[in-house]
Parts: structure tokens; sequence; C-alpha cells
């Protein structure tokens, strides 16, 4: 009886609900960052703070994006970027709150979090004949990061989106999600 009380509150969750909490642990998870922080040279023009600032948002969001590109045709793909994008704003929300407290403003990290995504496709969407999406978002996260034109920080996001893209790939993979 004890076991049934426990299983009716917390019900099993489904592959597809744990497939989209793994792509959001993924998404949030930091080892990746700081291997491309400890890349970025000293006597590159950006601001290193600003760098190690917008991986995550870029990180975040190229799960966001590169999960239901992958999973196109899957019946799977409604559900499981629900999961992930609630993460995420649950993420953010805490996010938000933690730096509201500690600076005494209003932060909005979800709001960022999706002016960037759109900032990205709307980028991607301009350039759609440029054939690879990395030669699109190495630049405009460049340009995110305050200067466009800084090879170091181009080459960064650049492997940031295609290191998270073949992740991404690869664990929908493993699953037979795609």
């Amino acid at each position: 009886m004890e076991e049934q009380d426990q299983q009716e509150q917390h019900p099993e969750k489904s592959a597809v609900e744990k497939a989209g909490e793994d792509l959001f642990n993924f998404a949030v998870d930091r080892e990746d960052i700081r291997e491309l922080m400890a890349q970025l040279p000293e006597n590159a023009d950006v601001n290193a703070t600003t760098v190690e600032y917008e991986l995550p948002l870029l990180k975040i969001i190229t799960v966001g994006w590169a999960a239901p590109y992958l999973m196109e045709n899957s019946r799977h793909k409604p559900e499981l970027m629900e999961v992930y994008w609630n993460a995420v704003r649950a993420f953010s929300q805490n996010l938000s709150g933690t730096a509201g407290l500690m600076t005494g403003q209003d932060i909005d990290y979800f709001g960022v979090v999706k002016q960037r995504f759109h900032t990205y496709l709307a980028a991607m969407e301009a350039n759609s004949g440029a054939g690879d999406p990395a030669a699109v978002i190495g630049p405009e996260f460049a340009e995110a990061c305050g200067n466009r034109d800084d090879v170091f920080t181009v080459l960064i996001g650049s492997r940031m989106f295609v290191g998270t893209v073949n992740c991404v790939r690869e664990y929908l993979k493993a699953f037979s999600i795609i």
C-alpha cells in the first residue's frame, strides 16, 4: 500500500520527459563552457566576462533549436520541447530571482534567452544560403559579445554551436527519438 502511494505521488516519467530533462541538464552544464573559456586568448578583442555570460545562453538556445530541428517529423517533438522549455523557464526564474536579490535590480533571464533565440534565428533565416549554420552563429555570437570581427570569439561561438548540436544529435539517436 505504501509503495503504491509513493508511485502515485511520484509517477514514473516517460522516456520523452526524461529526454527533455536530460537535454535541459546538458544545456545548463558548464563543463564545455569552461573548456571554451580556457581557449579564449588574453589578447582577444572582447570582454571575457561577456563571453562567459553569452556562452550559456548560446548553449541553451542551441539545444532548444537543435532538438526540434533534428526531430522534424517525430511525434515526440512537442512533448519533449515542452518539458525542455518549461525547465529552462523555471531555471531562468530561479536565476533571475537570485540575481535580482544580489543586484537589487529586476532581471528577466528568460526574456534574454528569448531575445537571443530570436536574434540567432533571424540571422540564420537572413543567411539561409550559408549552408552551415555555424558560419552564421559564430559571427552573431561575437556580435552579442561586443565584437563581431574578433576571430577568437567567432570560433568559440561556432564551436559551442557545433558541439552542442552534435551532442543533441547523438543523444536523440541513442534514445531512438530521431
